[in-house]
């Protein structure tokens, strides 16, 4: 049976009498170029591990069991779930370990990824920020996140100055993001409100993982409290620092103080944190 068609998954959810929830964003690729772009993205080798998050009924899961060593799916509906289990065992994917659950409230160590791993996924778009910050965060990052979001998501996660934002600067503290491809929503059942495109992460050691790590997001955080507002009001304001202490902070930095915080790469946010004062 193709999955990626909308026959196909419409005569499944009928036979297992299964609706779908809007709560969960559940929406099925079928688009056949679409899957080929994210497997090639992941560049999968016969010894990767990979996680695949949103495994839904098995669309993707069965591309990735025919590359990967070993494919652990996560799938959040127990109703999906077992239909995954079911069409696996016809596809007889026997590398393919599912795991009903909520991927933001399992750990590592409870997937039992110890070694090197990749993340692929078609995300809900309302877990799409949380997906993210959680496995860059991970002590053992993946080496590669291919990931399906909204298009205007990914967009802003690869945007560069004058056009950062929060979540742009926390994603490249920690790794350098791409986008491959953009996908039409009309490759989706059912059909979301917009269009979507496929994003790699790859996690980077440029910057070390350190307890500064929390500095440097307080400091971020400061910066973009009032996006309208000039540096030197939000970071005084926020940091509780006075504003000509904050001014030679920012000129040492090469930095003006009417700047706004869109404006900084985060190769400057770094120079901040490394001159800082603060606790």
């Amino acid at each position: 049976m193709n999955l990626a068609s909308k026959k196909a998954i419409e005569n499944l959810l009928k036979a297992y009498q299964i609706h779908l929830s809007k709560r969960l964003g559940q929406n099925f690729l079928i688009d056949k170029g679409a899957i080929r772009k994210i497997i090639k993205a992941a560049n999968l080798k016969s010894e990767d591990i990979v996680l695949e998050i949103g495994s839904g009924i098995g669309v993707l899961t069965i591309e990735l069991a025919q590359k990967a060593g070993k494919v652990i799916a996560v799938e959040k509906d127990p109703n999906l779930a077992r239909i995954l289990n079911n069409e696996l065992r016809i596809k007889n994917s026997k590398n393919v370990e599912i795991i009903q659950g909520d991927i933001l409230k399992i750990e590592n160590w409870k997937l039992k990824i110890e070694n090197s791993y990749k993340v692929v996924a078609n995300l809900p778009y309302y877990i799409t920020s949380p997906v993210i910050r959680k496995f860059l965060e991970e002590k053992n990052p993946p080496k590669a996140m291919v990931l399906m979001v909204q298009k205007e998501v990914a967009q802003r996660i690869c945007a560069n100055p004058p056009d950062m934002s929060i979540l742009s600067v926390s994603v490249q503290f920690y790794a350098e993001p791409k986008i491959i491809a953009f996908v039409s929503k009309k490759s989706f059942w059912p059909q979301p409100k917009v269009d979507s495109a496929i994003i790699k992460i790859t996690p980077q050691k440029k910057w070390s993982r350190t307890v500064l790590d929390q500095l440097f997001f307080k400091i971020v955080k400061a910066g973009f409290s009032q996006p309208r507002k000039q540096l030197i009001n939000n970071l005084s304001k926020g940091l509780e620092l006075e504003r000509e202490e904050v001014k030679s902070w920012l000129l040492k930095n090469d930095i003006l103080p009417s700047q706004r915080a869109e404006t900084l790469s985060v190769a400057d946010w770094i120079n901040l944190l490394q001159s800082c004062r603060i606790n």
